[in-house]
């Protein structure tokens, strides 16, 4: 190479710095709601995801102006049906709500998917993949799929998927599915937020009776078994019988719905109909006796408190007089000089 190529090829020492710069400053830019939010009524995608983002930023500028954007969108939200779903990795959450999406859309419902992505508890990367495994949902325009890494929050729950809820509601989607990354991890959180819960399980997969988790089971108004096709339909139906007779032994719920166990083929899109029909009924049985409404109430509760409690933990570790401590103190309990209570009395008194 020439010393002229040379020249015109190597780039100034300060590019990347500037680069950085000028990212620095576009994160910092000031956002203003007022559009985004009327372009959000105005069922606008691009500004649901745009909103979205603002809520799930940690800047201290973003989170105030989510939360005016939240509370600009609340009179018109609460007006859809929320659905969670879970279940172990492998057993089809993203075909089998790819498969109900795209039954709801031919119903006339506009549809919202928030999936999220398990977090590496290393690189605290995530693959963000349901898009790709949703590729028929994903180009309607009355469905909407926003995958969000579940990062360290409450059983794999991104943390704003509650306000996310909101956005979505106001952007005129009828159903919203939040599919969690899986069993193994609490599914408190996004039992929480919804009005039905639904558990997918596999059949043949040898936990049929001693795979009842029963904190789980206590929280799914239903259990769908997936992959009921082909050769595995036999054990599939053994499966539904096998859960069936299990539920009885659980006490009635407060609601007056006893659980349902059905099957499926997701990938042939067997079953389907079938569940939104139970889901319907679920949904009339629980407004009739007022139980819907109640749930909402207490699921507002809920999230007040577990609010409270996330603010105070990030007041906490957020203090400089605790940042400053913290370090020496958990040298100090490993070296057994200290114990753990002693240092968290030490660090709490510190945040008064």
């Amino acid at each position: 190479m020439s010393k002229d190529s040379t020249k015109h090829t190597k780039a100034p020492s300060s590019t990347s710095s500037q680069a950085i710069d000028r990212f620095k400053k576009l994160q910092q830019k000031e956002v203003v709601i007022d559009p985004i939010f009327k372009a959000i009524i105005a069922q606008d995608t691009a500004a649901l995801s745009k909103g979205i983002t603002l809520i799930e930023s940690t800047q201290q500028n973003h989170i105030e102006k989510a939360q005016d954007l939240i509370e600009m969108c609340l009179p018109y939200a609460n007006n859809s049906i929320r659905i969670g779903i879970t279940g172990v990795p492998g057993v089809g959450k993203s075909t089998f709500i790819e498969a109900l999406g795209n039954l709801l859309l031919q119903k006339g419902k506009k549809v919202a998917v928030l999936a999220v992505d398990p977090s590496s508890t290393i690189s605290h990367g995530s693959i963000l993949g349901d898009k790709t495994r949703m590729e028929s949902l994903v180009r309607s325009s009355m469905a909407f799929i926003r995958p969000s890494p579940s990062g360290n929050s409450l059983g794999g729950v991104a943390q704003k998927t509650r306000e996310s809820i909101i956005l979505c509601e106001a952007a005129g989607y009828d159903v919203i599915i939040i599919e969690t990354v899986g069993v193994g991890q609490s599914e408190t959180a996004v039992h929480s937020m919804v009005d039905f819960f639904l558990l997918l399980k596999l059949a043949g997969a040898g936990d049929e009776l001693q795979g009842i988790k029963r904190g789980i089971i206590e929280m799914a108004d239903a259990l769908v078994i997936n992959k009921a096709d082909g050769d595995n339909l036999i054990r599939a139906r053994k499966a539904k019988n096998q859960f069936r007779k299990a539920l009885h032994l659980y006490p009635l719920t407060q609601n007056s719905w006893s659980p349902e166990v059905l099957t499926c083929s997701a990938i042939e899109g067997t079953g389907i109909d079938d569940i939104w029909k139970m889901i319907l009924k679920y949904l009339k049985i629980t407004s009739e006796n007022g139980f819907f409404e109640k749930n909402r109430i207490q699921q507002n509760k809920f999230w007040l408190l577990q609010t409270i409690e996330e603010q105070l933990k990030n007041s906490f570790y957020n203090n400089p007089k605790v940042k400053a401590a913290l370090d020496s103190k958990i040298e100090a309990v490993q070296q057994h000089k200290m114990t753990p209570f002693a240092a968290a009395r030490y660090l709490l008194g510190l945040n008064k």
